[in-house]
């Protein structure tokens, strides 16, 4: 006997979207718990990320990932902390720098669509706070 299971495309979406945070969160486990040990960590505290805004990761599904990978962990009564990065970029025209917080790459001091990103495509371990 087979069993299938299907969702409508946009829960399919959602779910690959929350798949994606947690092979990230996966993934950082792995360093927050390689520097546990270098430093000799009884437990972590706090961790902090930079998140841009242009970085294909959803802050929200992070945080869920976090505090279902964390459980029983040196990481469990640690507390995340995201820091969003606004998408920041510079025409290569008239070198404006502009915070685009739209999907329009348009210069608005020139009109020119030779933009260069600055920041906001980051996904980065801004700071680990462990107690030993």
């Amino acid at each position: 006997m087979t069993k299938s299971w299907t969702t409508s495309s946009n829960h399919s979406a959602d779910y690959v979207k929350r798949m994606h945070e947690l092979s990230i969160i996966a993934n950082l486990f792995e360093i927050l718990e390689e520097k546990a040990e270098e430093s000799k960590a009884k437990k972590i505290v706090l961790v902090k990320l930079q998140v841009g805004t242009f970085s294909g990761v959803v802050p929200e599904f992070l945080e869920t990932a976090f505090d279902i990978y964390k459980k029983e962990t040196i990481a469990s009564e640690s507390k995340l902390v995201i820091a969003k990065v606004p998408l920041k970029v510079q025409c290569q025209k008239c070198h404006a720098e502009m915070i685009k917080d739209d999907y329009v790459f348009i210069c608005s001091e020139c009109g020119s669509t030779e933009l260069e990103t600055i920041s906001g495509t980051e996904l980065l371990l801004e700071k680990l706070e462990m107690e030993v």
